[in-house]
């Protein structure tokens, strides 16, 4: 039997790793899904991380009908991390790992180069490489779902800042006034747009006024609380009022915080990804005008902001990108 050789992506969330083979031009195989123990202390996170891989080996040799074995590993890790030691910091929803070099750890077990980057900026990386970003050398990329994150690369790289912590741009505050985020800040962009800021503020719309959001209430079964993020796109779609007026509120808050993205960088493009990016994908034109009349920048419409290529995988590709055009074995 024949050996090949391939580089594996591994993304890793609070409660779940996903992972598979990526190839040259960004295609990804052999996609296994594992639990992640982010509670049972470092040993059991590292040794989820290992049956995810293993997993991939197996699903490689299988379909292929040769022995599967990784060429190099990337790693899309949870923040804070410190990419250039492959160190993971202090993740608030991965306990398990505090100060944990993740990197030398995987590298001892499969013997191969390993490489760790905080997923948003592996994702705008693989963005950059082979998907809405292509043809472009400077990318602000943003992932809105059940928080906000961002990935800048420059030059065709990642732009990791001094120490590996820059692109935190879902804490870049629009309104000192506004609701505090998690991370402690006043009016975050995250705090006030994210998938879960946008159903929280359509439910408060509606219990204020229910006549108002009679199409929304109806998709929740009368359960104000239940209503979500698709429900709003659904409503929305129906002509509800409140749905209407929630997103349009949002498509604000976006244009203000990407304004100040393009007044500070001048990216080449602006790619959004993220579950709830679906919700307000028919919203970007909006969200482009209006973010272009309150950017100073005189060109601003000449910078596209456009939909990521990768939807649920762009963890595996980020990761599997952190290897491309490097040289990892035959």
């Amino acid at each position: 039997m024949t050996e090949t050789r391939s580089v594996i992506g591994v993304d890793i969330g609070g409660t779940k790793i996903a992972a598979g083979t990526v190839g040259p031009t960004g295609e990804i195989h052999h996609r296994v899904r594992t639990p992640m123990f982010s509670n049972d202390g470092a040993a059991a996170g590292l040794a989820a991380v290992k049956s995810a891989i293993d997993g991939v080996i197996a699903e490689s040799t299988k379909n292929e009908g040769t022995a599967s074995t990784p060429a190099a590993i990337g790693i899309c890790a949870p923040g804070p991390l410190d990419p250039i030691n492959g160190v993971v910091l202090n993740p608030p929803n991965v306990l398990c790992w505090r100060n944990f070099p993740l990197a030398a750890e995987v590298s001892r077990i499969f013997n191969v180069p390993v490489k760790v980057e905080n997923d948003a900026n592996a994702a705008a990386l693989a963005e950059t490489i082979w998907g809405a970003g292509r043809g472009f050398q400077n990318v602000f990329y943003a992932t809105i779902g059940t928080g906000i994150g961002a990935g800048i690369v420059m030059g065709g790289r990642i732009y990791n800042g001094r120490t590996g912590a820059a692109a935190e741009g879902g804490h870049m505050s629009i309104d000192y006034r506004g609701p505090l985020c998690g991370c402690g800040k006043p009016g975050c962009i995250e705090v006030l747009a994210s998938g879960h800021a946008i159903a929280r503020r359509a439910r408060a719309k509606v219990a204020a006024d229910p006549a108002r959001g009679s199409a929304l209430l109806k998709l929740a079964g009368g359960n104000i609380g239940a209503i979500s993020g698709h429900m709003i796109g659904e409503a929305f779609s129906a002509g509800d009022a409140i749905a209407r007026e929630t997103l349009m509120e949002t498509v604000d808050l976006l244009a203000i915080w990407l304004s100040n993205v393009v007044d500070l960088l001048e990216p080449d493009v602006l790619i959004i990804g993220g579950g709830a990016s679906l919700l307000l994908r028919p919203l970007f034109g909006d969200i482009h005008r209006r973010l272009c009349e309150f950017s100073i920048i005189q060109r601003c419409r000449e910078i596209p902001l456009v939909p990521a290529f990768y939807g649920e995988e762009a963890g595996i590709a980020g990761a599997g990108a952190l290897f491309a055009g490097t040289p990892v074995g035959p």
